[in-house]
């Protein structure tokens, strides 16, 4: 059993009760303890991610004895799934025990605007019980996993559209409070938690962040969880999303089984990113680095970006040299190719690209346990630039694809712009955005660059706006911070 585990179990149980102690539970309203409707929830959401023959069921079967304390039999774990989790609704539709954590914390927010958000405990109570109970048996399908990372998916939408997903720091402040004010005794939580609570407590000296193994000059692996979340924030990319949290889950899952002794699922981590100019791919890379990090997968996680032009000479024998030391560099990390097809598009007899890919298989072969590689561009000839080889098409078999940004999308990032650098716009100004965004997603040629597009026109309204307030006697702050239809026009 694990034990950590069980005590995150027994953790939300205890919420539970606080809960109907404080008269925010289901028993005021169902009559029932709101700890016994969470176990009922928690039985569902292992019925509905349960999977496979006999032998599986029966690992999970025992699970379920070991961490739920209910006994089922192979025919009654099938037939309460049917029964329970067979409606297409039961995914997309959050636990009943979930919505009364969130009146709880809500009613406590109204008091106390600092209160501990118990609902996110909960969430991540059901990812770790998930997580487990998926790699117990001996299949961990992929279907599994996208069970898994759709309902989990679900609940965290649930609570960012209630504001009580972000700026939380109770799993860490939780663990703090429960330990001896020395740090020195600190032995059973993880790196990253030491450092993060090193930091908070006042008067540690350096001989106590020495003898707590914490050296200044090391940055921990973020926490991956925390990684999603920033993952999750940006605007659109739902597919996106999905696609890297599956593979989260999948690698999580991989690492639980090879803790337990059994046998290690196939992953590829080499990626395909398809997808046109301005979609977030090279920031969706940087973030897959430092999530690999913190799963341990990769030793420093850093990305090395580049494109044709950072590997390619044009002289006989010198591609070579010149790819491999950018590949030496992202050794630990991810090495990101940017309009990978370039190097295979030329056919000229003095071309080098096919040096350079040469070298990358090459170096992907050698160091298949430090070097992941992910190519990216336009989808259409991403396709011809792995058709061109063989080696490409066998090394890169996991796609995802970002999607161009629609005209809500397109607004979101252009308020956000505006918002992080302390412009806002008046009323005709949004108007007119509005409409003016809606109909660059619906009618733009090849050529059209997603969130760079919003970029350049956000910096050309910036510039019109500082010529239109640069001639008035007393410029305000109002005048500072507003952007008008005149400034957004100029742009069209």
């Amino acid at each position: 059993m694990n034990y950590s585990l069980k005590a995150e179990l027994d953790n939300c149980y205890i919420y539970a009760d606080s809960i109907d102690n404080d008269g925010y539970g289901a028993r005021q309203h169902a009559g029932i303890k709101t700890r016994e409707m969470l176990r009922f929830d928690l039985l569902q959401f292992l019925a509905y991610l349960s999977e496979g023959g006999s032998s599986e069921l029966a690992l999970e079967i025992r699970f379920i004895r070991e961490y739920m304390n209910y006994q089922f039999t192979t025919d009654k774990l099938k037939a309460f799934k049917y029964e329970r989790t067979g409606e297409p609704s039961y995914p997309t539709t959050p636990p009943r025990s979930l919505t009364y954590f969130v009146q709880a914390d809500l009613n406590r927010l109204k008091a106390n605007p600092n209160s501990v958000h118990r609902s996110r405990d909960y969430v991540r109570t059901f990812k770790l019980l998930g997580q487990e109970f998926i790699a117990c048996n001996n299949h961990s399908s992929e279907s599994e996993i996208n069970r898994l990372t759709g309902y989990c998916m679900m609940m965290d939408k649930y609570l960012k559209s209630l504001n009580l997903y972000a700026n939380d720091s109770s799993p860490l402040l939780d663990k703090y409070n429960a330990l001896p004010k020395n740090i020195n005794a600190v032995k059973n939580i993880t790196f990253t938690d030491r450092k993060s609570i090193h930091s908070q407590i006042k008067g540690v000296t350096n001989s106590n962040a020495q003898a707590a193994n914490l050296p200044d000059n090391i940055s921990p692996p973020k926490d991956v969880d925390t990684l999603l979340e920033e993952l999750n924030s940006m605007t659109g990319l739902e597919n996106v999303k999905n696609d890297i949290t599956n593979l989260v889950n999948l690698l999580k899952i991989k690492k639980l089984r090879e803790k337990n002794g059994m046998k290690q699922p196939s992953v590829s981590l080499h990626l395909v990113f398809s997808g046109n100019p301005g979609t977030g791919k090279t920031t969706v890379a940087r973030l897959l680095a430092e999530i690999y990090k913190g799963l341990g997968v990769l030793e420093t996680g850093q990305l090395v970006e580049v494109d044709r032009g950072g590997l390619v000479v044009g002289y006989i024998g010198q591609t070579a040299i010149k790819t491999q030391e950018v590949i030496d560099s992202a050794i630990g990390g991810i090495l990101f190719i940017d309009e990978a097809y370039t190097l295979t598009a030329g056919k000229g007899e003095n071309d080098f690209g096919q040096e350079a890919v040469d070298t990358l298989l090459k170096a992907m072969e050698d160091h298949r346990d430090d070097l992941i590689v992910i190519v990216a561009g336009y989808p259409d000839l991403m396709k011809e630039f792995l058709s061109s080889n063989p080696g490409l098409r066998s090394r890169f078999n996991k796609f995802i694809h970002f999607e161009d940004y629609n005209g809500s999308e397109l607004m979101t990032i252009f308020e956000s712009m505006c918002q992080k650098q302390d412009y806002r716009l008046d009323a005709a100004a949004k108007e007119y955005a509005v409409s003016y965004w809606n109909d660059r997603a619906a009618n733009h040629d090849e050529n059209f660059a997603n969130a760079r597009e919003v970029r350049n026109f956000m910096e050309k309204a910036i510039s019109r706006q500082a010529t239109r307030i640069i001639a008035m006697k007393d410029i305000s702050v109002t005048a500072l911070e507003t952007l008008t239809i005149d400034d957004l026009t100029d742009n069209a």
